[in-house]
C-alpha cells in the first residue's frame, strides 16, 4: 500500500473519513475554522462509533493511529501537493471567503477530487446520462464555484454514515450514530480509480487496538463502485426522511418523518428510486426501502438541514430542489416532493427576511 497525502475540506464528516484514512496509514490534512484547527492540532480528532458485539462506543483518537491527521485554514494551501482532495463541507459553505478560492484552486489543479457531500457537485451531474446539468444550477447556492472543475477529475461518494458533534463536547469530537459505509463511484479514468481502490483496501485491512491485545475491525468502510448511480442511493433517503423533517412551522426527527406516515414515506422513497432507475441506475445500485426504514428507527434527531433552518440558516443544501429539477427533465412530478420544496423555500424566505 502506498501512503497518500490527502486534503479534506471540512472537519465534521471530514474527520470521520480522515480518521479512517489515518488508520490505514495515510497523511490527512483537514481544512476547517481556526478554533477547530487549533483544537485538532492540540488534541487530535476523536471519533466515537458503535462496533458490533460491544456495548460501549469505541473511541478512536487520531494521535494513536499509524497515519497522521492535522488541521489548518484555507490560506497557503497548494492542492497540487496532494494525491487526493476530499470535499466534506455543506454545499453553501463553498462560496465563503477563502473556501471559494481554495475550491477554485482544487478544480484548476486537476488533482482527483472525492466529494462526500449530500449535494452532488455540479460537474458530477454531467457524468449522469440524460441530465442537463446547466438546467440544475438553480438548486445550488452559488453554482459558479464549480466552474473551474473538469468532471473527469471529480467523483461522488455517498455519505451514508450518520454522525454528529455532541453539543456538550469540544468540536474535535465526532460521534457516529449509524456506522454504514461511504459508497464512491469510480472516476472516469483508471489511475485515480486505482488509487481509490487502494484506499478502500487499506481501510478494509486496518485494525484497531480494542484493549487487552485484541485487534478489531472498525465499521464505516470505503466501497468503490463502477456505477455512477450508486452514490445517488442517498437521494431517496434524503427526500423520504431528511427533508420531510421540515414541517410548515416546526421540525421533527427523521424517525418521525419516516415512520409517522410510513405509506407516504414509502411513496416518496420509491418515486425517487424510480427516477434514478429511469436515469439509468440498476435497482442493485440502490437501497431497498425496508432497509432504510429500519435504519431510520435509530435516527431520533431532526436532520442537519432541518436543524439549520430552525436555527435561522439563510442557505442550506437543496437536494430536494435538485431532485425536483432532474425529475422534471424526465417528465416526472411528485406532489409530495413539490410540497417539501415549498416548505423549505418558505423557511429560507422567512429566515432571510428576519436576518435583513
Amino acid at each position: 500500500m502506498t501512503a497518500r497525502k490527502i486534503l479534506i475540506l471540512g472537519a465534521s464528516y471530514g474527520s470521520l473519513l480522515g480518521v479512517k484514512l489515518a488508520a490505514a496509514g495515510h497523511a490527512v490534512t483537514l481544512v476547517c475554522l481556526p478554533a477547530e484547527a487549533k483544537l485538532i492540532n492540540e488534541r487530535g480528532a476523536i471519533v466515537r462509533m458503535p462496533v458490533k458485539g460491544r456495548d460501549d462506543l469505541v473511541e478512536v483518537r487520531s494521535r494513536d493511529l499509524p497515519g497522521s491527521l492535522a488541521a489548518c485554514g484555507t490560506e497557503g494551501l497548494d492542492p497540487a501537493r496532494y494525491d487526493l482532495v476530499g470535499l466534506a463541507m455543506q454545499e453553501p459553505q463553498y462560496g465563503s471567503p477563502g473556501v471559494r478560492e481554495l475550491l477554485s484552486a482544487v478544480g484548476s489543479s486537476r488533482v482527483p477530487c472525492l466529494s462526500i457531500m449530500n449535494m452532488p457537485p455540479l460537474p458530477y451531474l454531467r457524468r449522469l446520462p440524460g441530465v442537463d446539468a446547466d438546467a440544475c444550477r438553480a438548486a445550488y447556492t452559488d453554482p459558479t464555484v464549480w466552474d473551474a472543475f473538469d468532471g473527469r477529475s471529480l467523483t461522488l461518494c455517498s455519505p451514508d454514515p450518520q454522525a454528529f458533534r455532541p453539543p456538550e463536547e469540544p468540536v474535535n469530537v465526532l460521534q457516529v450514530r449509524l456506522p454504514t459505509n461511504f459508497k464512491a463511484a469510480r472516476f472516469p479514468d483508471e489511475a485515480p480509480t486505482a488509487m481509490l481502490r487502494d484506499l478502500e483496501a487499506g481501510i478494509e485491512a486496518a485494525r484497531f487496538d480494542g484493549g487487552g491485545g485484541e485487534r478489531i475491525a472498525l465499521p464505516v468502510k470505503l466501497k468503490v463502485h463502477d456505477s455512477v448511480f450508486v452514490p445517488l442511493a442517498k437521494w431517496a433517503m434524503l427526500l423520504a426522511g431528511n427533508y420531510r423533517c421540515v414541517l410548515a412551522d416546526t421540525v421533527q426527527p427523521i424517525r418521525e418523518a419516516v415512520h409517522g406516515d410510513p405509506q407516504a414515506s414509502r411513496a416518496v422513497y420509491e418515486w425517487v428510486v424510480a427516477l434514478c432507475v429511469k436515469l439509468g441506475a440498476s435497482p442493485a445500485d440502490l437501497v431497498p426501502y425496508e432497509k432504510y426504514a429500519n435504519a431510520a428507527l435509530s435516527l431520533a434527531s431532526p436532520s442537519s438541514a432541518a436543524r439549520a433552518l430552525a436555527a435561522g440558516a439563510r442557505n442550506i443544501e437543496r437536494v430536494d430542489r435538485l431532485v425536483q429539477l432532474v425529475a422534471a427533465q424526465q417528465g416526472l412530478k411528485s406532489a409530495a416532493v413539490d410540497e417539501t420544496v415549498r416548505r423549505v423555500d418558505g423557511w429560507l424566505e422567512r429566515n432571510r427576511l428576519a436576518a435583513a
